[in-house]
């Protein structure tokens, strides 16, 4: 069963390495990310995972492709992934010592097109940033390109104060929703760890 990754992230095929699961190809789809007029972040995430999966679907038909995204959401506001210091200082500055939530989107396309997609939604609180602890996270540079100016899995790691729900979901792939979602849709692959 051959299986595309339609995702530029090197996180999220190292999370599918971690289960067991080896895409045969990683082709990211090139889309226009830009949320809608008064989108929300859940309703974001799930619009681009979908997109995403069925952009790289339509152009590689009859095989398995998963499509994922992630977006980080204070309140309705929809936090960018940082190209730019000044941004992710901004997104930080948000973010210092309150909750937010993390929205992970995924979708599958089978081999006949069909898709199914799930959302997956954590609360991330952090603690309250000094200026010195911001300015040294800056310095680090692993915030750049990162949903919400962070990376949970490095050096921000050290700011959260509560997780509630999937920490891989922040880190950028639900692992079991992603795996339950691919069973159930009839993906199975030799060696594979089940999620049961």
């Amino acid at each position: 069963m051959k299986l595309i990754l339609a995702s530029a992230s090197p996180r999220r095929l190292d999370l599918l390495r971690q289960v067991g699961i080896v895409p045969d190809e990683v082709i990211p789809a090139e889309i226009d990310e830009t949320p809608g007029v008064r989108e929300l972040p859940a309703a974001l995430a799930l619009r681009l995972a979908e997109h995403k999966a069925r952009v790289v679907a339509e152009a590689n038909p009859g095989v398995w492709v998963l499509g994922a995204d992630t977006v980080v959401g204070c309140g309705r506001r929809i936090l960018p992934k940082p190209h730019d210091e000044d941004a992710a200082r901004k997104c930080l500055k948000l973010l210092s010592g309150r909750r937010h939530r993390v929205h992970g989107g995924v979708c599958v396309v089978d081999p006949q097109g069909v898709a199914r997609s799930r959302r997956v939604v954590t609360a991330v609180t952090l603690k309250r940033l000094t200026t010195v602890e911001t300015d040294s996270y800056l310095a680090c540079g692993e915030w750049r390109d990162k949903a919400g100016g962070y990376a949970i899995q490095g050096r921000a790691g050290a700011f959260v104060t509560a997780v509630n729900g999937s920490y891989f979901n922040v880190v950028g792939l639900p692992l079991y929703e992603t795996l339950t979602l691919l069973e159930g849709m009839g993906f199975k692959r030799e060696g594979q760890l089940s999620s049961d």
